[in-house]
């Protein structure tokens, strides 16, 4: 996330981390070395991949980096490193959080839908889980606290975002293979693979008070034409099929296939596929974009439960004017940019300027058409319980032992993709556990039936 992201910004209500972006560079650090791949914003990124930034103006336009992480099955991987140390029920789902009186948790229970059953009891617990399983616990599974542990101030579950996706606009080039150039999709160096974006530079945002959203440059076919074959099948295997490891396989096989093929051909490749298919195709901008924190974007406990009896969720996602002005703007700075360099024109989305249209995702644009399934917010961070639901250090602002590690607890969003937030965020965590640990050393117990060893047992 970029530094703008964890500031107080006067033309966006909720803004603001309680922390700044350099409490987490150390922890940053620390998670690109421990997933082996090099910081995106490092500094001389471009020339260290041998490469020069596109001049674009930078008091408009911030032109740089992201690097992606390869190893699609990393965190459930059983060889890891990590997983020697603790202990992993399988099959196992949260039914119950007991707490006292003072909100303090006294044990969880966890059940299988197979009967097995375990009580575990610790000083601290943390809650480590996506932003609508994180928001779904404290809400339903708490027997003693019927409003949610976390909701005196009605906030829990609220401010839900994603990073929505969308085609920006339409680039009429001079010269395509400069623009493809310019601002690659591919690029492998040291093992790693960057991609080029841009977003609107900080002064920028300031001044037109709009949000911190991105955007990549790719040829993609025209709205409503015929999604390609293969692309209509990688979509089939990601959302349709089974989730087991055999089609998980299947379709990292084939993006890592298509990526190859991408590092090794483009642009040229899309040059010619361009030409052959003139009418049908041409090269946009692929919006990811940050969502303002909407206080009526919230998940909610619906009516249905599942196999255990717990409820389940209803999520009302909501997005705000903000969200489309802010893509707007950043489309007609590019173009203004672009135009600039003689590179050609840059045509907005007609969806941008349709008052009708709070929003417009686009099958055709990007293998996650509606967003980057970045879910965030719900617990979010604040120094005050009026305006958050954990503090500074991930903890229940209501509880004295109960922690979050989640993107739920993200104020604001930024762009980019959450996943090193939530492991630098994480290592913050992990240290000021130790050190609330050491401060009040308490023999750590474990209580669990005879059941709870039998789903241990089958689990590994």
């Amino acid at each position: 996330m970029d530094k703008i992201d964890f500031e107080k910004r006067d033309y966006l209500p909720h803004s603001g981390w309680p922390i700044s972006k350099a409490d987490l560079v150390p922890y940053y650090r620390k998670a690109f070395d421990r997933l082996g791949l090099k910081q995106p914003r490092a500094e001389g990124l471009w020339s260290d991949i041998g490469r020069t930034p596109p001049p674009f103006d930078p008091a408009k336009l911030d032109s740089n980096l992201w690097v992606f992480d390869e190893m699609g099955e990393r965190f459930t991987n059983p060889d890891r490193e990590c997983f020697s140390h603790s202990r992993i029920l399988l099959n196992a789902t949260v039914t119950d959080i007991d707490v006292n009186v003072q909100n303090a948790v006294q044990h969880v229970r966890v059940e299988s839908v197979t009967g097995h059953c375990a009580k575990i009891s610790a000083k601290v617990f943390v809650l480590a889980a996506g932003t609508i399983e994180t928001v779904r616990l404290l809400m339903g599974a708490v027997g003693n606290r019927p409003d949610g542990l976390g909701n005196d101030r009605d906030l829990l579950g609220r401010f839900f975002m994603e990073h929505p996706h969308a085609r920006g606009g339409e680039f009429i080039p001079n010269n395509l293979a400069k623009t493809l150039l310019a601002l690659p999709r591919a690029i492998r160096h040291g093992g790693n693979r960057y991609a080029a974006y841009l977003r609107p530079a900080d002064i920028v945002q300031k001044k037109k008070g709009i949000l911190n959203s991105s955007i990549s440059i790719a040829p993609r076919l025209r709205e409503g034409e015929k999604m390609e074959l293969f692309r209509s099948a990688t979509s089939k295997l990601k959302h349709e099929l089974p989730s087991s490891r055999f089609w998980r396989s299947s379709y990292h096989g084939l993006k890592k296939m298509a990526v190859k093929g991408l590092e090794l051909t483009d642009p040229w490749s899309s040059i010619l596929n361009m030409k052959l298919n003139r009418d049908k195709m041409g090269v946009f901008a692929v919006v990811r974009a940050e969502q303002a924190p909407n206080p009526d974007s919230r998940i909610m406990l619906g009516n249905g439960t599942d196999r255990l009896g717990t409820r389940q969720v209803a999520l009302n996602w909501q997005l705000s004017e903000i969200d489309k002005h802010s893509v707007k703007v950043l489309m007609d700075t590019v173009g203004s940019e672009y135009r600039r360099l003689g590179w050609g024109d840059v045509t907005a989305s007609s969806w941008l300027s349709e008052t009708s249209t709070r929003w417009k995702s686009d099958p055709l644009i990007s293998s996650h058409p509606i967003g980057g399934y970045h879910h965030m917010g719900g617990t979010r961070m604040s120094d005050s319980p009026c305006t958050g639901v954990v503090d500074k250090n991930c903890r229940l602002h209501e509880s004295p032992n109960l922690y979050v590690a989640s993107s739920s607890v993200f104020p604001t969003g930024g762009w980019a993709n959450p996943t090193v937030t939530i492991v630098a965020l994480s290592l913050r965590l992990a240290e000021h556990l130790r050190a609330v640990l050491d401060e009040r050393p308490v023999r750590r117990t474990q209580k669990m039936d005879t059941q709870s060893q039998v789903i241990a047992q089958q689990s590994f």
